[in-house]
């Protein structure tokens, strides 16, 4: 027959049981050493009571007037037992130097030998003995009546020890009592203890409790998402490794504030907040972070549950993504324009005009071919020459004109393998963009008949890639030049505002630069400089390349 399995006691119920069983032997032991030391309080104190009786009896003259006479007990006996009476001992002992009684309380033992020691009362000495005598075992002291520098009788004074017993069992009642009560309370506020460790601990037991810190430890550093818990002082309570990796924090952050922490000002902000926050995207030095927080409310704020994913490489693949659309706009456009180009090529041929048709066809072809050799003449890194290619196309649909500077130059192993070229993208795609944003808004606002420019540097030389976007718009005003770069801040609405951060983060992890400076054409200018981790080959002549500025349209 099997019996079912029985599940260990909560943790809560084994301290209660260690905790009761310590009360209690703290209380017995206490009330042991209590009766110890009362019992030998109680012996002191009865010594101390009938040596001082006895002292004052052998020192009394009446007694000494009293022993020199032919019958010294009908004149002792009675004195002796009023003082016995009204001291409250077992008994008072006058009796001859020889030991035979001449007092005692019961009255047939008068004319008896004593029983007890004499020897050293003597001598002439005082001392206390615990012995067992007609009335049992007592504590005793015997002292000598001195008459004239002799000895001339001796002096016992006692108390039994069951009278002293009875005393300390008087007490020990009351003992027993506080005993009780102090046993009653300290389980009372045992048990009160417990059974609020029992609601916190949910009734797990120390195996569970154990398991469950171990599955805590493992989740924590298996989940890729970052998980950050703040306390209700805003202090860190909990990170994972994730949650370090993505806020660039070093270990031992814990406990730490988080306005300590040296992070971007909106995302502390974020981090700080008493409401919900959902899914708000956040920049710090390197990444791109989408921030979710929750606070933890019972009764009164305890703290902040964060969560972190790291957007970065989503990031970097929508903006690729929104230059593949535009890529695909811009050839649809250009495909519709080839076809209207090719059929008037095909109508002057049928009205007769073929040299016409000649020219106006071998136009188009000089204009393309003169476009891709400009471009790849320059550029040697194929990423870069596709993005400026397809970047032309788009702007040229806009009614921009993207000039691609004569100085521009990239040689093929220029870049090393470290630079990566999705954030090449990034920098110099962000950049155009915003740059044929802000031309177009520009010839928008102002109706300007002339044509909106906007210029492009691409250079590699003497250790460092320099890519430079000027245009000839609006600019950006002095008081924000500081502003432009934070995520958030723009001047094309709502929903723009991170092209220019994202610029920032991914110079700065390619250990570069970036400044913002008025153009030569007004405008606003943008300067990227990224090392290349050695000597470069330095920039070719100005004759080198084309003679003059070809616009890439």
């Amino acid at each position: 027959m099997r019996f079912p399995r029985t599940r260990p006691r909560s943790l809560a119920g084994q301290l209660f049981a260690w905790q009761v069983v310590l009360v209690a032997a703290v209380v017995v032991g206490c009330a042991f050493f209590a009766y110890v030391s009362g019992r030998g309080q109680a012996e002191e104190t009865a010594e101390r009571q009938v040596r001082a009786v006895a002292l004052s009896v052998a020192g009394s003259p009446s007694v000494r007037e009293a022993i020199r006479t032919e019958d010294p007990s009908a004149a002792l006996q009675p004195y002796a037992e009023r003082v016995r009476k009204d001291t409250g001992i077992a008994f008072i002992t006058i009796m001859s130097p020889d030991r035979v009684r001449w007092t005692h309380p019961d009255a047939d033992r008068i004319g008896e030998t004593f029983l007890g020691h004499t020897a050293r009362a003597l001598r002439g000495e005082t001392f206390s003995e615990t012995y067992t005598g007609t009335l049992g075992p007592s504590i005793r002291v015997v002292t000598p009546v001195r008459d004239g520098g002799r000895v001339t009788g001796l002096v016992s004074a006692g108390i039994t020890v069951d009278r002293v017993s009875s005393q300390v069992r008087a007490q020990l009642g009351a003992l027993a009592l506080a005993a009780g009560a102090a046993l009653v309370l300290g389980g009372l506020g045992t048990y009160v203890i417990n059974a609020r460790l029992r609601r916190h601990t949910h009734g797990m037991n120390a195996a569970e409790l154990s398991r469950l810190h171990d599955y805590h430890e493992a989740t924590l550093h298996a989940v890729r998402e970052g998980l950050l818990m703040l306390d209700g002082q805003r202090r860190i309570a909990l990170i994972n490794d994730a949650g370090r990796e993505l806020l660039g924090l070093a270990p031992g952050t814990v406990g730490r504030r988080v306005a300590d922490l040296d992070l971007p000002a909106p995302l502390t902000g974020a981090l700080l907040a008493s409401e919900e926050r959902v899914d708000e995207v956040h920049l710090t030095a390197d990444r791109v972070i989408v921030v979710n927080t929750r606070p933890v409310v019972g009764g009164e704020r305890r703290g902040t549950v964060v969560t972190l994913r790291d957007h970065t490489e989503l990031q970097a693949l929508s903006g690729e993504l929104d230059s593949e659309r535009g890529f695909t706009r811009a050839l649809r456009s250009q495909a519709h324009e080839a076809a209207n180009r090719l059929h008037t090529v095909v109508s002057l041929i049928e009205l007769g005009r073929t040299e016409e048709a000649v020219g106006f066809a071998t136009e188009e072809l000089e204009l393309a071919q003169a476009l891709t050799d400009r471009v790849v003449g320059a550029v040697a890194e194929p990423v870069l020459a596709a993005l400026l290619l397809g970047k032309a196309a788009q702007a040229n649909e806009r009614g921009v004109e993207l000039v691609l500077a004569e100085d521009s130059l990239i040689d093929d192993g220029a870049l090393p393998s470290t630079l990566p070229a999705r954030d090449l993208v990034t920098i110099l795609g962000n950049l155009i963009d915003n740059a044929v944003d802000s031309v177009t808004g520009a010839q928008e606002a102002a109706g300007a008949a002339r044509r909106g420019r906007v210029t492009v540097t691409a250079l590699a030389g003497d250790g460092e890639l320099l890519l430079r976007v000027a245009d000839n718009g609006a600019g950006v005003d002095p008081a924000d030049a500081a502003e432009v770069f934070r995520s958030g801040w723009t001047t094309n609405g709502a929903g723009r505002g991170l092209g220019l951060a994202l610029v920032r983060q991914a110079a700065h992890r390619g250990g570069g630069t970036v400044t913002l400076e008025q153009g030569p054409d007004g405008g606003a200018e943008f300067t990227v400089r990224l090392p290349l981790g050695g000597d470069g080959d330095p920039p070719a002549p100005a004759g080198a390349g084309r003679a003059r500025k070809e616009a890439v349209s």
